[in-house]
């Protein structure tokens, strides 16, 4: 595996199985065992019915573009950050069938021109490192 220069993400006792799922090229969300909604980023308790009881429940990985931002170079006086290069699509994208759940994610395989709110996604996996898969999106 070469050298991924981008930020990497922390792996938590709470996020493990988030990861390992997207290792496994499986998006996994928390839903609760009590009120059966779906949570994310993973917590806890949920927030719906302070439960504490919760399974990890593999989602299809479908959603829809909610918000997004393209960021086309850094501020006056800024260094760009470190492995990005310039534009490149945030959005955050709404899943299908977990109840407004949220993930932020990059849009790829898709012009930044041509991404839109209320876009149709789904979920691809990028393995950066031998540890860390990330969910990333395309149109579809």
């Amino acid at each position: 595996m070469t050298d991924y220069a981008k930020p990497l993400p922390k792996v938590t006792d709470e996020s493990a199985p988030f990861w390992e799922g997207c290792r496994a090229q499986e998006l996994r969300i928390q839903r609760c065992d009590s009120c059966a909604r779906f949570r994310f980023p993973p917590q806890k308790m949920c927030r719906h019915c302070n439960s504490v009881e919760f399974t990890w429940a593999p989602v299809s990985g479908k959603g829809t573009v909610y918000s997004f931002t393209v960021p086309t170079n850094t501020s006056p006086g800024e260094l760009p950050a470190r492995g990005f290069d310039y534009p490149y699509a945030v959005a955050l994208v709404e899943l299908e069938g977990t109840d407004g759940v949220r993930i932020a994610s990059n849009i790829v395989d898709c012009p930044v021109d041509e991404i839109a709110i209320d876009m149709p996604v789904e979920v691809t996996f990028d393995q950066v490192t031998d540890e860390i898969t990330l969910p990333k999106f395309r149109r579809v």
